[in-house]
């Protein structure tokens, strides 16, 4: 139905400093993150992007500022993308919440862990996946079947998409690796979705580009057929 890049923030001031940054305001990319931002830019060059959507947070506006403005987009901001609301975990350091009993059910249980004043992992899934799906379907509609757009938000967030996107328990999404700046690629069809890749963090995207329409009427639709005996690329 279309084509998701999930792209993970830069990195902020927050990554480096060893704390649990949340949804505090005012969270910016550091030096390197800015860095990132504009790289975005260059390697997504050709890549025809309909729209971009982004998580409110400051540090994910700040990396799609660049890439919007070199395609003369304008963001639209997506309140259920937002980064995990941690409760009163936010602003803690990650050495000290290590030592919470509720950290273990993070790590190894996460559908079970509810943040003591926030949300539950499970919660912000379900948030975030009905999200991505909807504006699949927005943007398939208004912009056609083989659409290609972008998506910047959180590790966790993504994480938790993939994990739906890969038919996997929650519990299992912690195995997934998402880097900051990193892109993850999801195929939607009518249905099921494909994961195209994964933490990806210098690889060739000439495969995003949607290949030129054959002379029809209306363009197809992403097939929901799996490739038997894997890619054609294989």
């Amino acid at each position: 139905m279309t084509t998701l890049i999930l792209l993970r923030h830069g990195r902020s001031s927050a990554n480096v400093s060893g704390v649990l940054a949340g949804r505090t305001p005012g969270v910016e990319l550091d030096e390197v993150g800015r860095g990132q931002a504009d790289k975005i830019v260059e390697r997504l060059a050709g890549v025809p992007i309909a729209e971009i959507v982004c998580s409110p947070m400051l540090r994910c506006e700040q990396t799609v500022a660049p890439l919007a403005k070199d395609r003369g987009l304008t963001p639209v901001t997506e309140p259920e993308l937002a980064e995990v609301d941690y409760g009163s975990w936010t602003g803690g350091s990650l050495k000290t919440l290590s030592k919470e009993a509720l950290w273990r059910v993070v790590q190894a249980h996460p559908s079970a862990a509810v943040f003591p004043g926030g949300e539950g992992l499970a919660g912000m899934q379900a948030r975030a996946v009905g999200a991505v799906r909807a504006h699949s379907a927005r943007i398939a509609a208004e912009h056609g079947p083989q659409a290609v757009w972008l998506a910047c938000t959180h590790g966790d967030v993504i994480k938790a998409v993939l994990a739906d996107a890969l038919a996997t328990h929650l519990d299992n999404f912690q195995r997934i690796m998402v880097d900051t700046s990193s892109i993850s690629v999801v195929h939607y069809t009518e249905t099921r979705p494909f994961v195209a890749r994964v933490n990806d963090l210098a690889g060739d995207v000439s495969g995003l580009i949607p290949p030129k329409p054959k002379r029809r009427r209306k363009p197809a639709a992403r097939s929901s057929d799996a490739v038997v005996g894997g890619s054609t690329n294989a």
